[in-house]
C-alpha cells in the first residue's frame, strides 16, 4: 500500500494529494516525489481557473437575460458554486511544499 497518491477530484477538476502520514514521515526522497508530482499538477491549476471563469461568464451573460425568478436563482447559485471552485483552487496554488496542511485519510 503507497502511502500517498494523488486522487481524482472531480469537483475542481484536477488531482489532489491524499496523504498517509505528517510530512516528516516521508523520507527527503519521498518528499521530493510528492513535490515534483504536485508540481505538474499545480502547473495546469490556472487553466483550470480560466476554464471555471469561461463558464461563469456564460452564465452571468443568461443571468442577464433571464426574466424567470426562480431560473435566476438556479443560476446564481451555478455562478456561486464555480466562484468557490476558484478559490479553492487558489486555495491549492498557493500550496507547494506544505501539501500536508491537506492531509487526507
Amino acid at each position: 500500500m503507497s502511502l500517498y497518491s494523488f486522487k481524482w477530484d472531480e469537483r475542481l477538476q484536477i488531482r489532489l494529494p491524499v496523504l498517509a502520514l505528517d510530512w516528516n514521515g516521508y523520507t527527503t526522497a519521498e518528499q521530493l516525489a510528492i513535490i515534483e508530482q504536485w508540481e505538474l499538477i499545480r502547473g495546469n491549476i490556472p487553466e483550470q481557473i480560466m476554464a471555471f471563469e469561461r463558464i461563469i461568464r456564460v452564465k452571468q451573460e443568461l443571468l442577464g437575460e433571464e426574466e424567470c425568478f426562480e431560473a435566476s436563482c438556479i443560476l446564481n447559485e451555478e455562478i456561486a458554486e464555480y466562484a468557490s471552485r476558484i478559490n479553492d483552487l487558489h486555495i491549492w496554488y498557493r500550496i507547494d511544499q506544505q501539501i500536508d496542511t491537506r492531509r487526507h485519510l
